[in-house]
């Protein structure tokens, strides 16, 4: 998994594959870029070389070779067990923008299932070990695009069927039940779950958990907001957030002070964030969440992208950030019996991916690092790691 691997993406897969197989599989951290050691298969070796994925066939004098290494160096060797099942909150109605993780999990060939509200409040989460979430917004402001979008089609589809969906399980108001389903994925991950988030729902999902039941939905749901709304704000319920102001301002494209999308707008598309390094051996969690061919990795813009250091609740470690800014762009915490990692922006092969802009065609971008670390993720669950220890 180091320069020399021709698509790390669909290795991943492979990965997966194996583990649905029966197949012994290790992950090598910090070896060759995180490397995959594996059970030899036919079945397995046909599949790489169907998928284009390099490989080499080692023996057992190599393997212990490999050991010693890992035993000496920065490294460690973890275990991955059972696949694991993934769910992905996707809204029925056609959004006019894609979702990476979505682009990720099918080009690597990884199966998962799509959920949204009606089986989030029918208890289906506790069928997951994995769940994502994306452009979603769990404060009931349809993502805040009625500014610029309030009379597109698309819009008022989503606009529609998000009110039915509300009323239909009995609630008066969208966001009343969107604080509903964002409780249900708290608790979820308290009892265990593994939950992954980028672009705003990553922000969304903690405005909504702080509100709790609370109106902060300014004007367009027909009824003013709490108009203390801001001090009423319970931190103490969020995944990853703290001391954030909500943005009131319906008209605003934005949703708190936790994103800094227009400050980093004006160090423009050459910016890169920057992977920390842990100790493999007593940090092996966030060493498996950082597992990559290169330390340096290309900002990409989204409706939530990047997080401000200083609302960041200190239990949470830092796996990335723009060095000599506050943004902070991968972030991972304990919840519970559960974790969470937050990863801002939208499409890492895209810089600014606008609405109505077309799917990213991962095919032209099988080494892409900033895709690496969603497909870290998905296999976090299957790995028997420790809980970060520093």
């Amino acid at each position: 998994m180091d320069m020399s691997q021709i698509d790390h993406l669909r290795a991943y897969g492979i990965a997966y594959n194996a583990l649905e197989l029966g197949v012994k599989v290790e992950w090598l951290l910090n070896y060759r870029g995180g490397a995959f050691l594996m059970q030899e298969s036919p079945k397995i070796e046909e599949l790489c070389k169907v998928r284009g994925v390099s490989y080499e066939i080692i023996g057992e004098g190599m393997v212990q070779s490999i050991y010693s290494t890992i035993e000496q160096e920065n490294m460690e060797q973890v275990e991955l067990t059972v696949a694991p099942k993934i769910a992905v909150y996707v809204p029925p109605h056609q959004a006019p923008w894609d979702d990476a993780v979505r682009l990720a999990l099918e080009y690597a060939e990884i199966p998962y299932d799509k959920i949204w509200d009606e089986e989030v409040v029918g208890g289906v989460l506790a069928e997951y070990d994995w769940l994502h979430l994306h452009h979603e917004d769990f404060t009931g402001q349809y993502g805040k695009f009625y500014g610029s979008y309030g009379n597109v089609p698309w819009f008022r589809k989503q606009v529609d069927i998000n009110e039915h969906t509300a009323k239909k399980l009995g609630f008066k108001k969208v966001w009343q039940l969107k604080h509903v389903v964002a409780n249900k994925i708290a608790e979820y991950v308290n009892q265990g779950g593994f939950l992954f988030a980028m672009c705003s729902a990553t922000e969304t999902i903690d405005i909504a958990l702080a509100a709790n039941g609370m109106d902060i939905v300014p004007l367009i749901d027909g009824n003013v907001y709490d108009l203390d709304c801001q001090e009423k704000l319970d931190f103490g319920r969020t995944f990853a957030f703290k001391d954030f102001e909500v943005d009131l301002n319906p008209m605003r494209y934005r949703h708190s002070s936790i994103d800094m999308t227009q400050e980093v707008r004006t160090l423009g598309p050459r910016a890169y964030f920057k992977l920390f390094s842990f100790s493999a051996k007593y940090d092996p969690i966030p060493t498996l969440l950082t597992q990559n061919h290169t330390k340096a990795i290309a900002e990409f813009l989204g409706q939530t992208t990047g997080f401000r250091k200083a609302l960041i609740k200190d239990d949470v470690a830092i796996l990335g950030d723009i060095p000599g800014t506050q943004e902070v762009k991968y972030i991972y915490g304990d919840y519970g019996k559960g974790f969470f990692t937050f990863y801002g922006g939208h499409d890492p092969e895209d810089y600014a991916h606008l609405v109505g802009d077309p799917p990213t065609r991962l095919e032209l971008h099988p080494n892409s690092p900033g895709y690496r670390l969603i497909l870290n993720n998905v296999l976090f669950p299957a790995a028997k790691s420790k809980r970060l220890k520093t």
